[in-house]
Order: structure tokens, then sequence, then C-alpha cells
């Protein structure tokens, strides 16, 4: 009889050992498995995890950098940061949003575009923070909220620097002014130097120089909790301060040319002839640029943007006009240079020009003509028909050449970016432009400063400048030191542009002569203003607005004023050591000699006779 055998205790043991092999080999796989994912995460991405980490508790905050003071040359604030009253709130402090803002409504002016903000802000940030309501508050408007206090909580005053403009709408074409960042702005604003900022240059002087003025940010380390409410300032590195500028402008030259334009419309630029310092640049009528730093009313902004006088409109660096008699001296220097003229040649002048094998009359503004006349009283009595008769001679190719090295149709080089380029025509342009060939009466009226040449008054003052200086040319600038806060100014450098060089520099003394005669001659177009203590040099313009017909006459009292020709005139003084340089338009204004001469007149007294421009300006 077979045993029988009930537990065989070998194969247990040798299953056993299988079984404890594998849950060992398990468990080694496991604490390795575990180990090498502790050692990457404590070792190989410990940074990266403790960055996390730390970012979760502590937060950058963006500290903005206070911007930089602008100043006139005599140390006038003209762009200052002045502390304004902010209504700022909390929404998770007020039970009652919508009837908070109701009653609210009744003690400070709340706009809708201010509402509609304040909502716009609050849906995107959390509600333990302080959002803007109100960005500025005037002093009787937050003395009566201080009243009603207690009645607002979670609504407070906070006091905020704002850029502020006390000279208001003197400056407001040369300083521009500065606005909320908007999503065109953020294309361009670098991310990490604007986190902070609200406001950015928009125009002028400070949209120029908005990378000197806005200074560097700043940043605080804050420890937050899990709802990302601040508990305590771990570190902090404070904001680089924005550079302080001066201006070339003359604050007190400003305001007189100012005054001196009265309430027409036109532009004055006067210029320092030997340094290219833009002393005055007026562009009338103006506006506040005060309106535009918190956001502008939407019913005002349209009053000036639909306003016909169009105060938004800088005149003196985009207005494009015809420059009339004005270009004269620059035609005479070019039929001097060419050899097509001299000084002494005359013609006689019936009233009217015509060319070759053509009937057309091209009339001068004098009827009856001016006889015989040579180069200086062509200029000095302003005789269209020398002119016409000098620009055959020349022809278009010759007069393009030579103005364009005055800098017509090319602009100035400004330090700011709004100028626009006046129009210096020639057979290309016209050809490029039109489709059309140059014809010769398009020569003629050129002459005399019509026809498809343009100019903006900063060009024509630049221009003059250049001739005051006997070829010299300097480049118009309106910036003229600037310096961290605290510290001396350092004078800001801007590159020569190539001189006018003649081929006989008597030309120059020759025109400048002519130009004399015009304001101190017996029958100069300017004998007006003759009685200066001082020499000038000037030369008036008028600037048709339409064309007329052969016979038709201009009888300014039967058209409306817009249709009325413009008037202009350019001088320098004194004449012999030229210490300013001027240009005015005024528009519809007729009469160079009756109208502009005497602004450019009270301008010239406002600087020379004050002492103005005796030496070279340096930085202050």
């Amino acid at each position: 009889m077979r045993r029988l055998h009930l537990k065989d205790h070998r194969a247990e043991q040798r299953l056993f050992a299988r079984r404890a092999a594998l849950a060992a080999a398990l468990a080694v796989l496991a604490i390795g498995t575990v180990a090498a994912r502790l050692v990457q995460l404590q070792v190989l991405e410990h940074q990266r995890y403790s960055t996390l980490s730390r970012e979760n508790r502590v937060r950058l905050v963006p500290l903005p950098p206070p911007r930089g003071l602008i100043f006139d040359r005599n140390g006038t604030p003209v762009a200052e940061n002045r502390p304004a009253y902010r209504l700022e709130v909390v929404p998770e402090e007020v039970p009652d949003l919508d009837a908070m803002l109701e009653r609210l409504g009744r003690v400070v002016t709340l706009r809708p575009i201010d509402v509609e903000r304040f909502r716009a802000l609050a849906a995107r940030k959390p509600r333990f923070e302080a959002i803007p309501l109100r960005l500025r508050l005037s002093e009787a408007e937050a003395a009566r909220f201080a009243v009603h206090r207690h009645e607002f909580p979670g609504v407070d005053i906070a006091v905020r620097p704002a850029r502020h403009y006390p000279a208001g709408p003197l400056l407001a074409h040369v300083l521009g002014y500065v606005a909320r960042i908007d999503a065109d702005d953020l294309e361009s604003l670098d991310p990490v130097e604007y986190r902070g900022t609200s406001h950015v240059g928009k125009l002028g002087i400070e949209r120029a120089y908005e990378p000197l003025l806005h200074g560097r940010v700043g940043m605080q380390q804050v420890e937050v909790n899990a709802q990302g409410r601040p508990l305590r300032v771990l570190e902090r590195a404070r904001p680089r301060p924005g550079r302080n500028l001066w201006l070339t402008i003359d604050l007190r030259l400003q305001r007189a040319a100012q005054e001196a334009l009265g309430e027409a419309s036109g532009a004055v630029v006067a210029l320092d002839p030997r340094t290219g310092e833009v002393l005055a640049l007026v562009s009338a009528p103006s506006y506040d640029p005060n309106l535009f730093v918190n956001g502008i009313d939407p019913a005002a902004y349209r009053a000036l943007a639909h306003d016909p006088d169009r105060p938004l409109f800088n005149r003196a660096l985009r207005g494009r006009y015809p420059p009339g008699s004005t270009i004269k001296p620059f035609m005479a220097l070019a039929g001097l240079e060419a050899g097509v003229i001299a000084p002494g040649t005359t013609r006689y002048c019936p009233g009217w020009f015509v060319l070759p094998n053509d009937e057309r009359r091209y009339r001068d503004w004098k009827r009856a003509g001016h006889g015989v006349t040579d180069m200086y009283k062509a200029i000095a009595e302003s005789c269209d028909v020398y002119f016409y008769d000098l620009a055959v001679r020349l022809g278009i190719d010759r007069i393009h050449g030579f103005l364009a090295r005055f800098g017509f149709g090319a602009g100035t080089g400004l330090d700011v970016v709004e100028e626009a380029r006046g129009l210096l025509p020639s057979r290309e342009w016209k050809r490029r432009a039109r489709g059309q060939p140059w014809f010769p009466g398009e020569t003629v009226i050129t002459g005399i400063g019509q026809g498809y040449l343009l100019a903006t008054p900063m060009e024509l003052a630049a221009a003059t400048a250049t001739l005051a200086a006997r070829g010299v040319r300097v480049r118009p600038h309106l910036a003229r030191a600037a310096a961290d806060p605290g510290g001396p100014p350092e004078p800001l450098r801007f590159a020569p542009e190539p001189p006018v060089r003649l081929a006989e520099p008597r030309h120059w003394e020759a025109v400048v002569r002519a130009m004399v005669r015009t304001v101190h001659g017996r029958d100069g177009t300017a004998r007006g203003i003759a009685d200066a203590p001082y020499r000038i040099a000037g030369k008036t313009g008028t600037a048709q607005v339409f064309g007329l017909a052969e016979d038709e006459e201009y009888d300014p009292e039967t058209l409306a004023e817009r249709l009325r020709d413009h008037a202009l005139f350019i001088a320098f003084a004194p004449a012999d050591d030229p210490r300013i340089a001027v240009a005015v338009v005024v528009e519809n204004g007729g009469s160079g000699g009756a109208v502009a001469a005497p602004v450019a007149r009270r301008v010239m007294d406002a600087w020379l006779l004050r002492g103005g421009g005796a030496a070279r300006g340096t930085a202050p």
C-alpha cells in the first residue's frame, strides 16, 4: 500500500522563495522609483520647483518711476507732476456696488466713461485690490467727499502724481501730452519697463523724448497668501526717475508770439540762426493738453475734432502753405549763382508777363507795373514780373536743385515726429505723382512761390535762418539739455546740416541788402515796421487760397474769410549780426506787409529789446 503525502514542504519553500524574491524585487523597484523621483525633484529640478513654490508665495510688484520734468530755457516748469486726488474703490468691502455708485454720483461727478472703465477693471482684478473710479478730483470734490466718507465703506481718496501742464494751450503744440497707454502703445512699448506705468507720451516733446523722460521701472517682492493678498514686503528695488529736460523755448517769447497773432489762425516760428534753437513755436488756435491726461470726455473731444478752426492741427509743423513772395530772395540767389542775373540787371515790368508764343498774361500784383526794375527793387517791392522772367530763365530743374539745398520739400529734421515735409516740385515729381509732363506756365508761377510749391512754417524759418547765417545750416531743435534729478544739466548735441556754399559769397550780402530795403526802403512792402531800433532784413508774401482767371480781379471784401489770401513774412535781425530768424503765416490774413510783418516785429522786439540772444545759448 502506497503512502499518501498531504504536504510537500520543499515545494512550498521553493514557491515561497520565488514569491519572496518577486516581492523583494518589486519593493526594490518601487523604492528605486521613489528614490529616483525624489532625486529628480530635490536635486535635478530643485531650482524649478523652488521657484514655482516661491512664486506662489512671493509676487513681484512693479514700481513705476516718476516721470521727468520739463522746463523752458530759463528753468520755468512747463510739464510737472502734481499730486492728484484719485477716488478708489475696494469691491470686496462694498456690499452693493450699483447702489454705491448711484449714491456716490450725488456727491461727486461720475461720468459714464468713468463708470465703464471702473466696471471693466473690476471684472479683471481681484476684489481686494483698490480700483480707480475717478482719476482726478478737484479740491472741492475731494473736500465734499471727505464730509461723506463714513457713508461709503470701501471707497477712499488716494493721492497719486499726475502730469500737469501749467502753460496750458500756450505750449500744447510743442509739448504734446501724455495719456493712458492703449492697445497700440502696448505693441511698441517694452512690457518689462512699462509694468505698472499707466501713461505714455502721445505727441510732441513728450513722445519724442519718452525713453529719456520715463525712467526705469523698480520692483518689490511681496509675500502673499493663498488668495493673493499682500502680507509683507520682502525686498525692494527703487525705480530710477526719468531725466529732466530743458527746452530751447523761451516761455515769455512764446507768449509774446501768441499774443501777436491775436485771434487769427496761423503759425509763428522763431529760431536762433547761430544754434538752431527754436525760441518760439506757436500754432493758433490751440487746445488745453491737460484735458487728455486722464482721458478726455468724448463730447469735449468731438468739439475739438470738429472745430472748423482745427485747434488740434499743428500748423507750425504740419501746415503746408504756398510760400508766395517769401521765396523770392532764394530765387534771386539762384539767379545770381547761375549767372542768369546780376544785382543791377534790369527788367521792365508793365504789370504783366507773357511766355513766348503764348497769349496768356501772368499779372503782377501791381496792376500798373513797377517800370524798370533791378534785383534790389524786385525784392523790396515784390515785383512778380521780374521773378516770372527769372524763373523761366532758370528753368524748373535749376530751381528745384537750388531750393533743395535750403531744405525746401525735405523737412528740417526737427526732434519731434510730427513734422511734415513741404513740396518742392520737379519734372520727375509731376510725372510720378500725376502722370503728366511739366508745363512752362508752371515754372512761371513757381517763381513767385505759387503752383505746386508748398512749405511748412518750420521749413520757411529754417531756410531764413540759413540765409541769415550766410549759408551755415543748423538743425532746428526743441530740446536743449537733460539731467538726472538733482544732477547737472548736460547739453544735447545735434548734427549740423550741409552748408549752402555759393561760388560768389558776395551774393549773400546783395540779397540781404535787398531784404533790408524791403523793410527800411521808402517803397518796401514791409515799411510799416521800419521804425524798429535795429535793422531788419525781411520779405513779405501773399499766398492765394484759390486760383483766379486771367481777367478776374481779387476783391477780399466780396470773399468769405476762409477764401482770402494767406499773409506771410520772413525776417531776421539785426541784419548784420542776426540773433533771431522768424517765419509768420496768418491764415486768410491778406497782406503780408500789413498783417504778418507786425506779428514778426513784435516777436523780434520781445527777444532783442530784452537782450535775448546776446550770446550763444548754453545749457542751463
